[in-house]
C-alpha cells in the first residue's frame, strides 16, 4: 500500500458489490486509495472478499468511514474533492488535476444527494444519448481516474508485460521482427 496515493476515490454508500470490486481493482492498479463512506450494501470481511474472488483486495489501499465528516478528516489537507453527478455543469475534462485529488461518487441508485453536491466542485461525464440516464458506477470511475492519471503523465506506471503469444511466435522464426507479415505487392 502506498503511503502517498496518487489520487483518492470515495464511494458514498455503495450498494452493489461487483461495482465496488471493479473500482477497487482499478484504484489498486492505478495507485490510488479507495474510501468507502457510510453504510455499505455488502460485507468487506476477508471471507466475503475471498468468496467474491477479490484476490487483489489485500493489496488495495482502502479505508472505511462512518460518514462524510470522518472521510474528510482522514484526507490529507489540502485535498480537492470533485463530486461526480449527471446534474453537474462542468465536464470532468475541464479541471487540471493534481496528485492527491479526490473523486466522490454516490450510490448506484440515487447518486449524490443535493446537499453533498453543494459542498464540492461538481463534475459530470457528458453523455450523447438521451436514452441513457447515467453510466455504471465502475465505468464512470474508470473514465474519471484515467483522465487524472493521463493528465499527470502516468507516474510510476509499469512497462508493458511480455506476451506469451509474442514470445512463442518470435521463437518460431529466429531473427524475424514481430508484427504484421508483409504481403507481396498486388496480393492481399
Amino acid at each position: 500500500m502506498s503511503p502517498t496515493p496518487l489520487f483518492h476515490v470515495a464511494l458514498l454508500e455503495p450498494k452493489i458489490p461487483p461495482n465496488t470490486g471493479n473500482i477497487g481493482r482499478l484504484v489498486c492498479a492505478l495507485g490510488g486509495r479507495l474510501h468507502l463512506v457510510g453504510p455499505l450494501g455488502f460485507s468487506t470481511d476477508e471471507r466475503a472478499c475471498r468468496r467474491a474472488g477479490l484476490d487483489y483486495w489485500a493489496h488495495l489501499d482502502w479505508r472505511q468511514h462512518e460518514d462524510l465528516a470522518a472521510f474528510e478528516a482522514d484526507l490529507p489537507q489540502p485535498t480537492r474533492i470533485f463530486a461526480f453527478s449527471t446534474r453537474a455543469e462542468q465536464s470532468y475534462t475541464q479541471p487540471t488535476y493534481q496528485a492527491g485529488d479526490c473523486f466522490l461518487f454516490g450510490d448506484e441508485l440515487h447518486g449524490l444527494p443535493p446537499q453533498v453536491l453543494l459542498r464540492y466542485e461538481g463534475l459530470r461525464i457528458p453523455l450523447r444519448s438521451p436514452h441513457v440516464r447515467s453510466l455504471n458506477l465502475a465505468n464512470a470511475t474508470a473514465i474519471a481516474t484515467s483522465e487524472l492519471v493521463r493528465q499527470l503523465g502516468h507516474p510510476g506506471a509499469l512497462g508493458p508485460k511480455p506476451s506469451p503469444l509474442w514470445h512463442a511466435e518470435v521463437g518460431k522464426s529466429e531473427g524475424s521482427t514481430p508484427g504484421p507479415t508483409p504481403h507481396a505487392e498486388g496480393h492481399s
